[in-house]
């Protein structure tokens, strides 16, 4: 079959996890489907089984398509770490720190684009169809020429293009008119058709506007899908982020993750912001920790910039306090190397700054170095005996101990981590709390190991997810349309 994409009229209308929807029901219906983002922008990523470091989102929707991920599936990532600068990840591997004006006017931009057409043409002759997803807003004039990942993209593909509109935030129509309109016709020729995301209410008082929407841009709505909360699929980026909670709950076992500018991977508290009686909330206000039960310190893409934020709202002085009172804190990856007593970065990895101050909690010291270490680990947790757990390294630094050894995690062929006691411990290990073994240790540390929780099988209810995001697709799109354009396609 012709490949598929799915394109937005602006960055969050719903591309990602409608992708990974389509991956799910392509699998379902007997294919054999594989995504593909050609440049992604995410400080949330994972790691592919052969150590390699993508977006989140490609992840999450090869596993909706029930396959590996694969480098290939996005092959350029980049990992903002300040507000003009990013880390560049070409194939899984770091590229070196660009600026924005660098990569989007640099000299190296057509070698990116062989790059990208590269994975695409792999993946093209290994799986059958490949659904891509594009990036941000198609309409974006200026950047045309130099476009590696959206009508560019499709062009290549010779791919079926699919328009998200989301409706809840307004101006669905002009959107959706203006993207079209200025598209030039060799790509517009792809446009198959118009979805529309997010509708709330009766769906019946938008059969006008679809009509409309069509005759206005001569391209059918191939679909109305209803704004749902209750499915939940594992989100790309910060814009998820800002939708979280920001205070502690009465009543509850309230954990607190700290809100850094540069938060990575904050689908490690995926798994525990889904049991009952816990309430994971994300702050940096002083004020808001003095209700939590358990303070995490989560991973960051600029750790000693992270660290310097935390200190200028006050947040590091209410953290050692409570690690000092007993309130378990434990800290993830950057987390971990905030907690420890220096943080040097000799090679000017994250900035000018060359040596700070940690919080002095673990005793440890980390320097920062030119090399990353992306790894999926199986590990025992808090003892060469201790329960079999598994998660994954993303890390461009080495933390040592300033005395004796006080391993967290033991990996078969190294440690991992420190651990000063069962509330109070460090680790690189992201996806950690999605282990129960970790999670009922640090409700005991807290002293609240008779608390009643929904435990449940994560991975299972991931598959859940999946298939009813599939369903939700399926009752409110043209599925035949799509399929018959597919066919006629055909290569």
């Amino acid at each position: 079959m012709a490949s598929i994409m799915f394109v937005g009229t602006a960055s969050d209308v719903g591309k990602s996890v409608i992708t990974a929807g389509m991956c799910r029901i392509l699998r379902q219906d007997g294919y054999c489907p594989a995504p593909f983002k050609a440049q992604n922008m995410s400080l949330n990523s994972y790691v592919t089984p052969d150590g390699l470091e993508i977006g989140r989102a490609q992840a999450v929707q090869a596993e909706a398509a029930g396959v590996a991920c694969h480098s290939d599936m996005n092959p350029v990532l980049l990992k903002p770490t300040g507000d003009t600068q990013a880390q560049l990840v070409l194939h899984g591997k770091p590229a070196g720190n660009q600026s924005a004006w660098d990569y989007f006017m640099g000299r190296d931009r057509e070698s990116l684009w062989e790059e990208v057409k590269g994975a695409y043409d792999r993946l093209a002759l290994a799986y059958d169809p490949v659904v891509l997803e594009g990036a941000g807003s198609i309409s974006e004039m200026n950047l045309w020429k130099r476009d590696i990942v959206n009508m560019r993209m499709a062009l290549h593909a010779r791919a079926d293009v699919y328009l998200i509109a989301d409706i809840d935030r307004g101006g669905v129509f002009g959107s959706v008119y203006g993207s079209l309109a200025l598209l030039p016709p060799e790509e517009k020729a792809l446009i198959r058709g118009v979805l529309v995301n997010k509708f709330r209410g009766d769906g019946r008082l938008f059969e006008d506007g679809r009509r409309q929407l069509a005759e206005l841009t001569g391209v059918p709505v191939i679909g109305v899908l209803p704004f749902y909360k209750d499915i939940h699929i594992e989100e790309e980026d910060s814009v998820a982020l800002g939708r979280r909670i920001f205070h502690p709950r009465p009543g509850a076992f309230n954990i607190a993750v700290l809100a850094l500018p540069h938060l990575s991977n904050f689908t490690d508290f995926s798994w525990i912001e889904r049991m009952g009686s816990l309430h994971v909330y994300y702050t940096d206000e002083p004020a808001q920790l003095a209700g939590a039960q358990l303070i995490i310190l989560p991973g960051s893409k600029n750790t000693i910039d992270d660290l310097s934020y935390i200190r200028s709202r006050g947040v590091d002085r209410v953290v050692v306090d409570a690690f000092r009172a007993g309130i378990p804190v434990v800290g993830i990856c950057g987390g971990y190397q905030m907690m420890g007593l220096t943080i040097a970065d000799p090679y000017g990895v994250e900035g000018a700054v060359r040596t700070v101050e940690g919080l002095g909690i673990l005793p440890v010291h980390t320097v920062l170095e030119k090399e990353k270490t992306t790894v999926r680990r199986r590990f025992a947790f808090g003892g060469v005996d201790g329960p079999v757990c598994e998660g994954y390294e993303i890390h461009m630094g080495k933390t040592v101990a300033a005395g004796g050894e006080c391993p967290l995690n033991y990996t078969g062929d190294g440690i991992d981590g420190y651990r000063a006691g069962p509330g109070c411990w460090g680790t690189y290990m992201h996806g950690i709390l999605d282990n129960r073994a970790v999670v009922e240790e640090l409700l005991a540390a807290a002293g609240m190991s008779g608390l009643e929780l929904r435990w449940f099988d994560y991975k299972g209810y991931k598959e859940e997810q999946y298939d009813r995001l599939a369903s939700h697709i399926r009752a409110h799109i043209d599925m035949e349309g799509i399929y018959r354009n597919l066919q006629m396609q055909k290569r």
